[in-house]
């Protein structure tokens, strides 16, 4: 790699400061609110749903200042990009906290705690499960194929998905898919439209990280998880012929898991 220049390196510093202050600042500001987060309950979730969007926009931060290493100085910034992952991993952990981090669970089960975030409407809960799928994207692309972390995403996105799909008022979601006259009926299809995808995407994904890498039972499991969410999903709006596919896909896999058991090859 070619010597990187005085100047060039000074521009980069120069150009990094307007994102390392605005991430300080907002750094600061999380510290503020987590000081008194617990002061009221009621409010509680209301600000974990807040700071999960801030922490994408500090991870946004962090990865314009690795495009501008690479534009400037031409080296990727792992140090900026890691502390991209990290902070992507406190925004998930922010709307686990609030709807629960299980992959497959009767809505019921969690009806109270999705309760909790009510006046927050469809489109900002839609608009945050965007974000996030797009930062995590963002985020990989700018790793790289080679990137030590690559595995890590499939966690990174899994637990995503969950919090996407944990999100969503089910009971409402699924009386307004059934009505199109509803204001709300384009928003809620295209995000169980989304929910789904990245359950399926998920499944895949642990299964071939299980067939192609670990060999986990742990990842089979989750691989299963997946796609059982994804057929709850299709049971509660009516999707009949989807819910037996993804029903059999499951059955497949748990068998093949089983065998591996039996034979050693998983662990």
């Amino acid at each position: 790699m070619a010597k990187v220049k005085v100047e060039d390196r000074e521009l980069f510093k120069e150009r990094c400061k307007p994102y390392q202050e605005r991430i300080k600042n907002a750094l600061d500001a999380e510290k503020k609110v987590l000081l008194t987060i617990n002061q009221d309950a009621l409010q509680k979730p209301y600000k974990q749903f807040q700071l999960s969007e801030d922490m994408l926009s500090i991870a946004a931060d962090y990865m314009q200042i690795n495009s501008l290493s690479v534009e400037l100085i031409d080296t990727k910034n792992n140090d900026a990009l890691n502390d991209a992952r990290k902070i992507i991993y406190k925004s998930i952990i922010y709307l686990e906290s609030i709807v629960t981090p299980t992959i497959d669970v009767p809505y019921a089960e969690i009806e109270d705690k999705v309760a909790q975030i009510a006046n927050i409407d469809l489109e900002k809960r839609f608009y945050l499960v965007r974000k996030m799928g797009l930062t995590i994207q963002l985020l990989e692309d700018a790793f790289g194929d080679n990137s030590k972390w690559k595995l890590s995403f499939i966690e990174i996105r899994g637990r995503a998905a969950v919090v996407a799909k944990n999100l969503l008022d089910w009971k409402e979601a699924c009386k307004v898919y059934f009505d199109s006259s509803q204001a709300a009926f384009d928003t809620t299809v295209y995000y169980i439209r989304l929910v789904r995808k990245q359950l399926s995407q998920c499944a895949v994904q642990y299964r071939d990280k299980y067939e192609l890498s670990s060999r986990r039972i742990d990842d089979m499991k989750s691989a299963i998880r997946f796609v059982l969410a994804e057929r709850r999903i299709c049971v509660l709006i009516a999707q009949k012929e989807d819910a037996e596919k993804l029903k059999s896909n499951a059955q497949v896999w748990k068998d093949k898991l089983d065998a591996d058991k039996k034979s050693g090859v998983a662990k």
